[in-house]
C-alpha cells in the first residue's frame, strides 16, 4: 500500500465529474488499498478517487476505528432529516465550516469485487458519505456557505 498525493483546492481534476468503475480487478484493489493509506497518513475519515487524482466513482470511508467502508459506483436512494454540523476536508487542509446535510442516508453500491450492496447510514457516517459522493460529482463542501465561498475567494479559487 501507498501513500498517494492528495489534490487540493485549485486543481481542476476535484471539479471534474468521476466515471463509474467497469473493471473490479486487482488494479481498483491497488487504488482502495492506497486510498485507505493515504486517508489513514492524513488524519482523514474519508476519501474520493478524485483526491488522489483518479476520475473514478469509488470511496474509502472509516466507519469505526480501523472499520472501513469501501463504495463503489454509489447512488443515494434515500436520505432523511437534516443537520447542520461542522465539515473539513483533506483537499481544504485548515478549513472548516458548518454544512446542511442529510441526518440519514441509504446508498446502494458495488464492493471492490463488483457485488451489489445497499448501506445505510446515520449522523457522522451520512455526512461522510454525502461528502465524498460530492466529491465524485466535483462538488466540494465549500460551494454549501457563504463562509465556504468567501474562502475559495480569498485564495484566488471560484
Amino acid at each position: 500500500m501507498s501513500t498517494r498525493k492528495i489534490v487540493v483546492l485549485g486543481s481542476e481534476t476535484l471539479r471534474k465529474k468521476s466515471k463509474p468503475v467497469v473493471s473490479f480487478d486487482e488494479n481498483l484493489w491497488k487504488l482502495l488499498d492506497d486510498m485507505r493509506t493515504t486517508m489513514k497518513e492524513n488524519n482523514g475519515m474519508g476519501i474520493a478517487g478524485v483526491q488522489v487524482g483518479i476520475l473514478r466513482r469509488v470511496i474509502v470511508i472509516e466507519i469505526e476505528k480501523d472499520k472501513f467502508l469501501e463504495i463503489i459506483n454509489p447512488q443515494i436512494i434515500k436520505t432523511k432529516g437534516k443537520v447542520k454540523d461542522n465539515e473539513g476536508c483533506l483537499s481544504v487542509p485548515g478549513f472548516y465550516c458548518e454544512v446542511t446535510r442529510p441526518k440519514y442516508v441509504k446508498i446502494t453500491a458495488f464492493d471492490r469485487t463488483g457485488k451489489p450492496f445497499e448501506f445505510e447510514a446515520e449522523d457522522y457516517v451520512a455526512r461522510c458519505i454525502c461528502h465524498e459522493i460530492d466529491h465524485l460529482d466535483g462538488v466540494l463542501f465549500v460551494d454549501y456557505t457563504d463562509e465556504g465561498k468567501a474562502y475559495k475567494k480569498s485564495h484566488g479559487v471560484e
